[in-house]
């Protein structure tokens, strides 16, 4: 397994067909939690879902299109952080995150969102990192902020989440602003 240390409680974990069960078990169990903010958990019906989502990505990541992580907190699996495209032209990519309701509060994402950005501004030679987060998810936005990230604009009626039309919120980081 490919990880990368975090820190000495969390390293991140190159997606692999052994996460399936584990995310399905966290979503059959978290479902109403995850889907506030997230437009695929009322599809996550099987590990077979998994199975092609890790397939795919797996795909996309030997394209260099993508990199999907799970995060490995104290040894347990807790959720997925992402590189969710990678955009080599204009040196860009977007991350994107979900956590196990349970492991939320102890700085999970924030530690592993600031290792996505030093990776990508001193490994893959990236300019700029993206978050896109609904404009009412207060966390993921909190996490954004606390990383420096600008908020550069919000864009209406992006995404229908589950039925409902919300607003995202973009947040950049540019390389060369970052401390």
């Amino acid at each position: 397994m490919f990880t990368l240390k975090v820190d000495n409680e969390l390293n991140l974990a190159l997606i692999e067909p052994s996460f399936a069960p584990k995310y399905f078990d966290i979503v059959s169990r978290q479902r109403a939690y995850l889907s506030q903010w997230l437009a695929w958990p009322p599809h996550a019906d099987s590990e077979a879902f998994f199975h092609s989502f890790i397939t795919k990505s797996l795909l996309d990541y030997a394209e260099g299109k993508s990199m999907v992580c799970g995060m490995i907190y104290q040894g347990e699996l807790v959720g997925n952080i992402s590189f969710n495209s990678i955009n080599q032209n204009l040196k860009t990519a977007e991350i994107g995150y979900w956590l196990n309701e349970d492991f939320q509060g102890k700085g999970i994402i924030t530690r592993c969102v600031a290792k996505l950005i030093d990776l990508a501004f001193n490994e893959l030679g990236l300019n700029k990192i993206q978050i896109s987060a609904a404009v009412g998810n207060q966390p993921s936005r909190a996490v954004c902020e606390r990383l420096g990230m600008t908020l550069e604009g919000i864009i209406t009626s992006s995404e229908n989440l589950n039925g409902r039309i919300i607003d995202h919120a973009i947040y950049g980081l540019i390389k060369d602003n970052h401390q």
